[in-house]
């Protein structure tokens, strides 16, 4: 891996973040703990993915658009397991959304500016609304939810779902752009 001053890679509680070689890392981004970022996925500028409490896992294609932060919970009485944040493959997650201790399964969607949090769980190709907050639902396969706190609005017909699968073909290849605009890959 390049060595690179633009962002900030630090290991704690013994546990380093394992990225992909082919991974777009944007500058100003923050990665803290046991992360693992899997294959042609993208990380935006200025992010924040911190696990000193549990694990975060991204999958191969993600994207963790601009100004997100990406977090975990730890153990406790009411929840012995604790929260782990783990996102599949080829899921979107729009600017500044916040993630935290929950489960996007592959080709799921979270909107800009839309909050995840402990023991939520969105399903495959499942979407959260620009703006929603979803608050320990699971929001089922194909399933369109809205609002603060969200709730279901409707199925994604295939259109929806083709538009969402683009959107991750298009990321792959806006990274591997703003990759060679930035000098990271040949």
């Amino acid at each position: 891996m390049i060595e690179r001053t633009d962002i900030t890679l630090a290991a704690i509680n013994g546990k380093a973040p394992r990225i992909h070689s082919s991974a777009f890392i944007a500058p100003g981004c923050r990665i803290i703990g046991d992360v693992e970022i899997g294959p042609d996925a993208s990380v935006w500028y200025n992010c924040v993915i911190r696990a000193d409490v549990h694990r975060v896992v991204i999958g191969a294609r993600s994207n963790i658009q601009d100004g997100t932060v990406v977090h975990c919970d730890s153990p406790k009485p009411s929840s012995p397991a604790g929260f782990p944040t783990i996102i599949g493959e080829d899921v979107l997650i729009g600017h500044m959304a916040m993630i935290h201790g929950s489960t996007l399964e592959d080709r799921a969607f979270v909107g800009l500016g839309a909050i995840v949090m402990d023991g939520s769980h969105i399903e495959s190709d499942g979407m959260l609304a620009a703006g929603a907050q979803l608050t320990g639902k699971r929001i089922g396969a194909r399933q369109l939810w809205i609002g603060r706190p969200a709730k279901y609005l409707r199925d994604l017909d295939d259109a929806a779902i083709a538009a969402n699968r683009e959107g991750v073909q298009g990321y792959v290849m806006n990274a591997r752009n703003h990759a060679q605009a930035l000098g990271l890959r040949g």
